[in-house]
């Protein structure tokens, strides 16, 4: 008996002692979390700091419970109009003695969300506000924020290098004809070059020269924009001759940056910490280098967006467009559609804007949401689309409803077109001997068969499917935009244009953001723009995803750290690995695609979401581990 209530006791203790680790962790995460909720209270005098850790998106993706616990650094999503919002609240307010945008781990984002953080930057410096900004390494996107600042820093053993849009993709003919895999393509558009890695060996002349004048479009505009706001800085000769600029800087880039013009400073955190604390204070409770500084979670709650007046609903179609409901990043059709109609039956709605920001994807889920665009219009209320980095394929399909179209000049649109596509492995059976057989009872049994092949009269059908789709994509079109289904034809084709070609085709109608949008909604439906507000239909977070987001987001922001966002050579490597990453994720995107598909690959070179960066990864982990070269 002494054995046995030994041996209860020592359970008992044992469970005690779990409870009260189970309790203190729970109470320390629950303190955790709550320390790290925003506070507008905690806004005193000091350095508005943008540490934009990650990537700039149209809609953030809600927080992931198992992201906080999964291991490495999840990739952090930054709202656009969050950040525009908090860099034009700080223009007047005397609080914020500077604004320090710290970009050594940025990971960029569309043309447009980036112009837009650019050009509130150079506002708050035409205010007469000190704008610094500080990196390691600079990128295109980088850049293009940091040069409307009053101040550029750069480590001394970093430096900027210019790339511009483009680059090599993967094109797995070859692999495919080795494996014996056939590739069943069904699609319409000439430069509908999404199937063309399935096809193809090489770019088709007429996709070349497709993206040729889109990237080159916005190459430009990149251009305009750096010139414009840093117009004594030498960009042209960093641009077209490189090589020569850094040999003549005996190779160290970061001096030839400053020789140029485009840095103003060298120096480490250290340094540029001490020159933020000249302007806004230093912070004596802690070490050298740092300074006082405002939080932007704590910002943004003390600056809430302005709810005046009539409500305009917005409804936010952002990320790839899929079947049934959509995950993190993602528009699906069910979770869309279910927003906008309970939008539309419990709030008072006085016009809708859609917001888009997206490559497209299943034409079913597309044409699903274009018919609950087409509710609101059938309620009266004016439709507004607000075109965001993109709205191409799938996500011009669901901007037809429009009254009007707003878009940006860098704005990624058009890609009118269809495509399917369906594997099948008979020849890759044959080749290890396998065959298969059996008995149909009509031309459509075991149609699509993946064993044997598909059939012509599959074929058929499918292709006459696509091309239905297409005739009706270029009539929703033509209605929509007062063309012709010819002159539709002529500017479809799948091709990609950029905002300011598409306007001038016809395809979208004003330049303007998300605001002009609103304004000219409330204009239509006789209201004053000043005396409006927008809402956004968006689903509410969870309590847990709200816990776990606070729980995400709690680290300390004002504290000075070492250099951690790499020099030029991680930049790239970090570039190329992100590259072969998308191109898994493109081969599984395309290979999953459960219905036609309205989709724009190539868009995906100006930068993925953060959801599909994340998703791509994991993926990229999974296929190295698999050849042995696992992490």
């Amino acid at each position: 008996m002494k054995l046995v209530r030994g041996a209860w006791k020592l359970l008992v203790g044992i469970k005690d002692a779990l409870v009260l680790l189970f309790m203190l962790c729970f109470f320390g995460a629950l303190f955790a979390i709550l320390s790290a909720r925003p506070n507008a209270g905690a806004v005193t005098d000091g350095a508005l700091l943008l540490k934009l850790d990650g990537t700039l998106v149209e809609q953030a993706s809600p927080a992931d419970p198992l992201a906080a616990f999964g291991g490495g650094t999840p990739i952090k999503e930054f709202q656009t109009r969050d950040i525009v919002r908090a860099l034009d609240a700080a223009r007047s307010d005397a609080r914020v003695k500077a604004v320090v945008l710290d970009l050594d781990r940025f990971m960029g984002g569309y043309p447009v969300a980036v112009a837009e953080v650019a050009e509130a930057v150079q506002r708050v410096r035409d205010a007469k506000k000190p704008v610094l900004a500080y990196a390691t390494a600079y990128t295109d996107s980088s850049y293009r924020i940091a040069a409307g600042a009053s101040e550029i820093w750069v480590n001394p053993f970093g430096g900027t290098l210019f790339s511009g849009p483009g680059g090599s993709r993967l094109y797995y003919k070859g692999l495919i004809d080795k494996l014996g895999v056939t590739a069943h393509v069904y699609k319409v558009g000439k430069f509908k070059s999404a199937v063309e890695p399935y096809i193809l060996t090489q770019q088709s002349p007429e996709a070349r020269q497709a993206n040729e004048a889109l990237y080159g479009a916005i190459w430009g505009q990149w251009q305009e924009g750096v010139k414009k706001a840093r117009p004594k800085a030498q960009i042209d000769p960093f641009i077209n001759q490189p090589e020569a600029v850094v040999t003549a800087a005996g190779g160290d880039i970061s001096l030839a940056n400053e020789r140029m013009g485009l840095v103003d400073k060298r120096g480490d955190r250290v340094a540029f910490g001490k020159r933020v604390a000249q302007i806004a204070g230093a912070d004596t409770r802690k070490p050298s280098g740092n300074f006082k500084s405002i939080k932007l979670t704590n910002w943004l709650e003390a600056n809430p967006a302005k709810t005046p007046g009539d409500a305009i609903g917005v409804i936010t179609i952002a990320g790839e467009i899929v079947d049934g409901k959509g995950g993190a990043g993602t528009a699906g059709g069910d979770t869309v559609s279910e927003l906008l109609l309970k939008g539309l039956a419990e709030k008072k709605l006085k016009a809708l804007v859609v917001r888009v920001d997206s490559p497209g994807g299943s034409v079913l889920a597309s044409e699903q949401m274009r018919q609950a665009i087409l509710q609101a219009k059938a309620q009266k209320l004016p439709i507004v689309v607000s075109m965001a980095g993109l709205a191409a394929s799938g996500g011009y399909w669901v901007s037809m409803p429009a009254d009007v179209i707003f878009a940006e000049p860098n704005t990624i649109t058009g890609s009118i077109g269809i495509f399917g596509l369906i594997p099948t492995f008979e020849n890759t059976l044959a080749k290890i001997g396998v065959t298969s057989d059996g008995v149909r009872t009509t031309p459509l049994t075991g149609q699509p068969d993946l064993y044997a092949g598909t059939n012509a009269t599959t074929d058929a059908i499918l292709q006459a499917g696509v091309e239905n789709g297409y005739r009706r994509f270029i009539n929703l079109v033509a209605q929509s935009r007062k063309l012709t289904p010819q002159r539709v034809d002529e500017i479809g084709q799948g091709r990609v244009w950029d905002g300011g070609t598409a306007r001038q085709l016809g395809l979208v109608d004003r330049f303007g953001g998300i605001d002009d949008a609103v304004a000219e909604a409330a204009k239509r439906a006789k209201l004053d723009p000043a005396k409006v507000h927008a809402l956004y239909l968006t689903k509410q977070p969870s309590f847990l995803q709200t816990l776990f987001a606070g729980l995400a987001s709690g680290g300390d922001e004002e504290e000075s750290e070492p250099e951690s966002g790499g020099d030029v050579f991680a930049r790239i490597a970090g570039d190329r690995r992100a590259v072969f990453a998308q191109a898994l994720g493109d081969v599984r995107r395309m290979a999953q695609g459960s219905s036609m598909q309205a989709r724009c690959l190539e868009c995906g070179a100006f930068g993925p979401s953060a959801a599909t960066m994340r998703a791509d990864a994991r993926l990229m982990d999974v296929v190295l581990a698999k050849l042995g070269f696992g992490l």
